[in-house]
């Protein structure tokens, strides 16, 4: 997660008679959107080297061997060859500045990647089912040898590339993605392990496409939650763990000077940059200034919302119709 300076800006900007639209936040750039640091570019970068050269590997394998196990693996690792270079462009292009057109930079670009992630692994999920009740009817002769020696090297890149993508931030949905792949991965190289066991010691042929199978069911089900957690995002719902109450009543108690709060938004631009609208009634308007500061560094400090717009309404009188606010508190 970004690390993020705590000062504030307050300005106000005159809209009607008495009516104050005033900003309280955090300069936008690197620190706000994600950790798009240099050595999280390097493992990603590092880790599609990796996948890719086992991917062929195991493309190859498969195709020796006979092994539908082995080609899902390799299906699974050209997918997380993808989202890996996905998920390092996502890192780049968070780095980018804002400019005119994209006041807020293109860290939501990470978001996207994480949900085009979970889309493509639902379509894999399916070709590996297909393939598999095909396997079922028609079974085949199978090089357990060969099975087993390239899925064991395929299960030692999986554990150093997962090694490398640990320890991303929960909400990060860019790694997140690339992390699900490679996991679908890892347990796609067990599946092929046990089946070449299976077949070499008791000629279960059926153990092949039946593990194939197994793990898509446990891929499908990740999938589901990335997807889940992309779509709410890109949707603006309120950040996991967040009770956008519990953020009212706290704010309502930030400073003495502050009578209601109102109109309250939250939501997350990408990962760890968390973002909020209110507007706040006072009954000092002379005391603006330091209530803005209070929610600032409330929302800040408490809830890690680093970007804040706040409305003064004036004598609690709000004039933003539009968006259904009427002058007493609601959410």
């Amino acid at each position: 997660m970004s690390t993020t300076h705590n000062h504030s800006h307050d300005h106000a900007h005159d809209h009607a008679p008495g009516h104050a639209h005033a900003h309280a936040h955090h300069d936008h750039g690197i620190s706000d959107i994600g950790d798009p640091g240099s050595r999280r570019r390097t493992k990603l970068l590092f880790a599609f080297a990796l996948t890719t050269v086992m991917m062929v590997a195991e493309v190859f394998g498969g195709l020796w061997s006979g092994s539908l196990a082995l080609l899902a693996d390799a299906g699974h690792m050209m997918v997380d060859s993808l989202a890996l270079l996905l998920a390092f462009v996502g890192a780049w292009m968070a780095t980018k500045p804002a400019d005119a057109r994209r006041s807020y930079g293109y860290g939501r670009m990470e978001v996207l990647i994480g949900f085009v992630n979970a889309l493509s692994q639902f379509v894999l999920v399916g070709w590996i089912i297909y393939e598999a009740i095909t396997r079922l009817m028609h079974p085949g002769e199978i090089l357990s040898g060969v099975m087993f020696v390239v899925a064991i090297f395929g299960l030692l890149v999986n554990v150093v590339v997962l090694r490398m993508l640990h320890g991303h931030a929960h909400d990060d949905v860019n790694l997140a993605g690339a992390s699900l792949h490679v996991l679908g991965d890892l347990l796609g190289s067990v599946a092929a392990v046990l089946a070449a066991l299976a077949i070499r010691w008791k000629g279960w042929v059926w153990a092949d496409p039946v593990l194939s199978l197994l793990v898509s069911l446990l891929i499908l089900n990740s999938a589901w939650r990335l997807l889940r957690l992309s779509a709410h995002i890109l949707l603006e719902g309120v950040p996991d763990g967040m009770d956008c109450a519990e953020v009212e009543t706290s704010l309502r108690a930030a400073h003495p000077s502050i009578r209601n709060v109102h109109h309250l938004h939250v939501w997350q631009l990408a990962s760890g940059s968390r973002m909020a609208t209110l507007h706040a009634e006072l009954t000092e308007p002379g005391q603006s200034a330091e209530a803005l500061l209070a929610i600032n560094q409330l929302l800040l400090q408490r809830f890690n919302i680093q970007h804040v717009t706040v409305q003064v309404d004036p004598n609690g009188e709000c004039f933003d119709q539009a968006a259904g606010c009427v002058g007493h508190g609601h959410l």
